[in-house]
């Protein structure tokens, strides 16, 4: 517990104290009378006749720690709040179920939303007011708490059934909403469409896309590589280039520690906020290693590198699974950890070491960038270049940093995120074989599946030992995806076998019969089951698991999966041909459907087919299903693939559209086949729905 994280321990606990919650723990020991979302809150609600005030956030949200300083651990509002409503916390990364369906019926009333997220429900929990950070007091055209809660208050006593009748509506829109309606088959247009519509909002000075805040949304730039790929469109390629230089030359990415922070508050991506998250780690891994195969950038490589340094060291359980997050704020200032002042940088280096800073980071006197009113301070940036800063002077101010009180960690691991570190890995093993990328992500697979997907129950949440939470749609799909992409680098059966189960587990206990998958296994408590589509700050389950079934389709020839993918494909087609660019991941796997699909199969033993796999890994090659036909008499029943191959001998064996080239006997001839296959695909790739 860090000291902007809750009040004193002396103070009485509140019902969140027998959460596991990191986020619900925060708030312990507010003096508001939290509850965690569940029957007895809802009950009560409706036995004490008053409405239910729902706070939603997360543990590393810089604005939640704000509004919980200024307001929930305020004695004031804590006694407004405790006589006019019952009151639940809930951290949406634990619950996204509940989260998903309140954002969007904030969104429907108030045109916005974010976190904190503030909704007042009636008692059988429909909503009626929805707001994000709200201050203690009226100011700035934000109104307060303290004005709010006597209205509601008020408006709930003398207004009841206007109250009850807009909020049936509400929920009524929430359910119409959550459904996304067909629109056929989506093809080459909406590929087209999102180019055009990112071109449209590209940064071409700082690369990517829109003004601020500026979100790295890595999914946009896997999207614009398959465009580049598909096409032959040079500036495509050209915008991913830039976007992924200028990232990580910025104050977004931590220059000393590695890893990237949450997102830029400015164009050039120099000043952010400090959050860093699980998913951005892993999603971000995949486009630089991507990046990396189509261009061979070394920057990219060593981004790349840096990334993995980072979550190895700063976010791996001793458990082996994956830490959440680490947070923003140190003392109550956002980023405190990461930044410098001139002053303290020349106490511990000398003028030569100074002047390379400066160069090399754009460190001044004044600061170069505004931490607060009147007050100034420096991130580091790469201003020049890397090669200028010794490792001795970077070591010594790292070693500097590691003085300082460290940001609350997050320490829940989720079987979602884990699911997409694992995808990460797994890619950048296949691209540079390195075995700790490998161990690492074998070992994440291995305790996710062990202990969260298992016979004794499918979890979303491990933490203090035990999980717990029902697992979620897009645990089975991102968990189902990195197994996939680990099998692909490390073609252990284990891999495969558990990312069909998943798939088969989707299938079962998430899918509408009419196509696309609810988050949910049941309808639960909420107002409804909600489809999730939109590829935000994480890709949507839907997005993902569409991917799945795709690549396994091609592995297993199992028409099944490919079937439910099309379903799947045509139910969720109406918001993605509306908005293309806001499903990105999505477009991903329709390029997939696209084509054509490259199918490897691999021969021999495991040692003779590893210069095979460190050749594919090293080109970008987003349409291959990959299968080493060994003895293995589970990958043989699951993969025709496999069968009728000669399993001693040596070779890879390549078909596409069902045609076969002769087999690479080595690493060079398999090269020389990809490169061939690869120059002809601006060509080739035309759209086609042929499996």
């Amino acid at each position: 517990m860090t000291e902007h994280h809750a009040s004193a321990v002396s103070k009485k606990a509140n019902r969140l104290a027998g959460e596991r919650s990191p986020y619900l723990l925060q708030h312990a020991h507010n003096p508001v009378d939290w509850h965690p979302w569940g029957d007895e809150a809802l009950q009560l609600a409706k036995e004490k006749d008053v409405p239910i005030f729902l706070s939603i956030g997360y543990s590393s949200c810089h604005w939640c720690h704000v509004m919980a300083e200024e307001s929930f651990e305020d004695e004031e509002v804590a006694s407004l709040l405790n006589e006019h409503f019952v009151c639940v916390k809930v951290d949406r990364e634990e619950r996204p179920d509940i989260d998903a369906v309140y954002m969007a019926a904030a969104q429907l009333m108030s045109g916005t939303g974010g976190w904190p997220l503030t909704v007042i429900l009636t008692p059988d929990g429909r909503p009626f007011f929805a707001a994000t950070y709200l201050p203690k007091h009226s100011r700035q055209g934000m109104t307060g708490l303290t004005t709010i809660i006597p209205l509601i208050s008020q408006l709930w006593t003398d207004r009841r059934g206007e109250v009850v009748d807009a909020s049936e509506k509400v929920a009524k829109a929430v359910r119409t909403v959550t459904q996304p309606t067909p629109a056929g088959a989506v093809g080459i247009e909406s590929l087209m469409e999102c180019y055009d519509r990112l071109v449209k909002s590209y940064d071409p000075r700082h690369g990517g896309f829109g003004r601020t805040p500026k979100f790295p949304t890595p999914h946009r730039l896997t999207f614009l590589l398959r465009y580049w790929k598909r096409t032959g469109e040079p500036n495509a390629l050209e915008m991913v280039r830039r976007t992924l230089r200028e990232m990580r030359r910025g104050g977004i990415f931590d220059q000393l520690g590695g890893g990237f922070h949450r997102y830029s508050t400015d164009r050039s991506w120099t000043v952010p906020h400090f959050e860093k998250m699980l998913y951005d780690q892993a999603l971000l891994l995949m486009a630089y290693v991507e990046g990396w195969q189509a261009t061979g950038d070394g920057e990219f490589k060593s981004t790349a590198l840096e990334i993995i340094d980072y979550v190895l060291e700063r976010l791996t359980s001793p458990e082996d699974g994956f830490y959440s997050a680490e947070d923003a704020d140190i003392e109550g200032v956002e980023g405190k950890y990461y930044l410098w002042s001139e002053g303290e940088l020349s106490s511990f280096l000398d003028a030569e070491e100074m002047a390379a800073v400066r160069r090399a980071f754009g460190v001044t006197a004044e600061g170069n960038i505004e931490v607060g009113e009147g007050e100034r301070s420096n991130v580091l940036r790469l201003d020049g270049e890397m090669s200028e800063l010794s490792e001795t002077v970077r070591r010594k101010m790292l070693d500097r940093r590691r003085q300082r009180q460290e940001p609350f960690m997050d320490d829940k691991i989720m079987a979602d995120w884990n699911g997409l570190a694992i995808a990460g890995l797994a890619k950048a093993y296949g691209a540079w074989r390195q075995p700790r990328h490998r161990d690492a992500a074998r070992r994440a697979a291995a305790f996710v599946l062990d202990n969260m997907m298992n016979e004794k129950g499918r979890h979303h949440v491990f933490r203090d030992g035990a999980a717990g939470g029902p697992a979620f749609l897009d645990d089975h799909a991102f968990l189902a995806w990195g197994l996939l992409e680990l099998y692909f680098a490390d073609p252990d059966p284990r891999w495969l076998d558990a990312s069909l189960g998943l798939a088969e587990r989707m299938l079962s206990d998430f899918a509408d019969p009419e196509g696309g998958f609810f988050q949910t296994s049941n309808g639960g408590e909420l107002m409804g089951r909600v489809k999730e589509v939109y590829d935000g700050a994480v890709p949507s389950g839907n997005s993902v698991a569409l991917t799945v079934l795709l690549t396994l389709h091609a592995i297993t020839g199992r028409e099944d999966l490919f079937r439910a993918a099309e379903r799947s494909e045509g139910a969720l087609s109406g918001a993605v041909v509306r908005s293309p660019d806001a499903h990105a991941q999505f477009l991903n796997a329709v390029d997939l459907r696209l084509g054509p699909m490259v199918e490897i199969t691999l021969t021999g033993s495991r040692e003779e087919v590893e210069p095979f796999l460190a050749e594919i890994g090293r080109t970008f090659m987003p349409h291959r299903a990959i299968v080493h036909a060994s003895g293995d008499e589970r990958i043989r029943s699951l993969s025709p693939l496999a069968r009728d191959r000669d399993a001693t001998t040596a070779a890879a064996h390549v078909c596409r559209e069902r045609t076969c080239l002769p087999p690479a006997r080595d690493a060079p001839s398999l090269g020389r086949l990809l490169k061939d296959q690869s120059s002809s695909n601006a060509a080739a790739m035309a759209p086609s729905s042929a499996r």
